[in-house]
């Protein structure tokens, strides 16, 4: 297929480079202004549901009423973010979803959590390009607080990520990692009792 005629939205999710000047781009800048719109009523919200719904209206999906979001709450784009059930995110988290950001189930993200899933391309030639890659938080990860998911990212189910660690690789399954970049620490039992 022409890659002219893929909706612009379905390329940034399927990843790698979009350039700046694709004729498409006029509808990502459509969608970050509608999202610039809406978050001064998100972070003005005055209880959880509300929070919930103003959220659900940025992402373009319905947020379960099991999963609880603090604000401030921030995004550039918006309607790439899949948020699961029973999901918890603290204060003050940063989500620049252009290429697709994934939480699944019971998923438990720190205070000042940033997730990124844009770059640029180091030719400085090509520097206002994009180079999209998603992240997916599998279930029941928890990101301490601070820390920072970098483009392409797989958090593997149970894992834990230390406050404050920036991790640039995927964390496997059972796993707690730690520091800058984010490496293993240990593994965690499946029936562990201790906290991290």
């Amino acid at each position: 297929m022409n890659q002219d005629k893929i909706n612009i939205f379905d390329k940034m999710l399927a990843g790698g480079v979009i350039e700046n000047n694709d004729p498409q781009m006029k509808k990502v800048w459509a969608q970050i202004s509608r999202t610039i719109k809406l978050l001064p009523a998100l972070n003005s919200s005055t209880d959880i549901n509300q929070i919930r719904g103003r959220l659900s209206e940025v992402t373009k999906s319905t947020i379960d009423a099991s999963s609880i979001i603090f604000i401030p709450f921030y995004t550039n784009f918006g309607q790439h973010t899949k948020i699961g059930r029973k999901v918890f995110i603290n204060h003050d988290c940063s989500f620049l979803d252009m290429g697709g950001i994934t939480i699944e189930d019971n998923v438990q993200i720190g205070p000042k959590v940033s997730l990124i899933t844009e770059n640029h391309p180091l030719d400085p030639a090509k520097r206002k390009d994009l180079d999209l890659k998603s992240i997916l938080i599998k279930n029941n990860a928890w990101l301490g607080a601070g820390v920072t998911i970098l483009p392409g990212v797989t958090v593997g189910e149970n894992a834990v990520v230390a406050a404050g660690s920036v991790v640039t690789k995927d964390v496997a399954a059972n796993t707690l990692v730690a520091g800058i970049p984010a490496r293993f620490i240990k593994n965690i039992g499946e029936n562990l009792s201790e906290s991290s």
